[in-house]
């Protein structure tokens, strides 16, 4: 090969285009919702709308879940009366957050006072 004949080749590997092996960040968050945080929020929205819903007004005032990992579902709680109260039917509330939300597999309801 000569000289003109090796730039040439040199020019042509140059320009060929290269596969893009960039990956946009738009994408990227994109497939980590879908794949992580949307299940898991499904999970959650649904717990806490049941929450919600199965508090009476006047006891859901002074509480709110502020926490769901492993299982475990947290709850602050304002005042210790209202605590003692939450406990007296948390064995009932978990039992309905079970039965009625099957895929969050709530194994624990931990009350904590704020």
């Amino acid at each position: 090969m000569d000289d003109s004949q090796q730039l040439s080749h040199i020019a042509d590997r140059r320009t060929k285009q290269k596969p893009d092996r960039t990956v946009r960040l738009g994408d990227t968050i994109d497939q980590l919702m879908e794949s992580r945080i949307s299940p898991q929020q499904a999970r959650f929205s649904a717990v806490a709308e049941l929450w919600s819903q199965l508090l009476p007004d006047g006891l859901r005032r002074h509480c709110k879940i502020a926490d769901f990992n492993a299982g475990q579902l947290k709850v602050l709680v304002d005042l210790p009366p209202y605590m003692h109260e939450l406990r007296l039917c948390s064995s009932e509330l978990l039992k309905e957050l079970q039965q009625r939300c099957p895929r969050a597999q709530i194994k624990r309801i931990k009350l904590v006072v704020s």
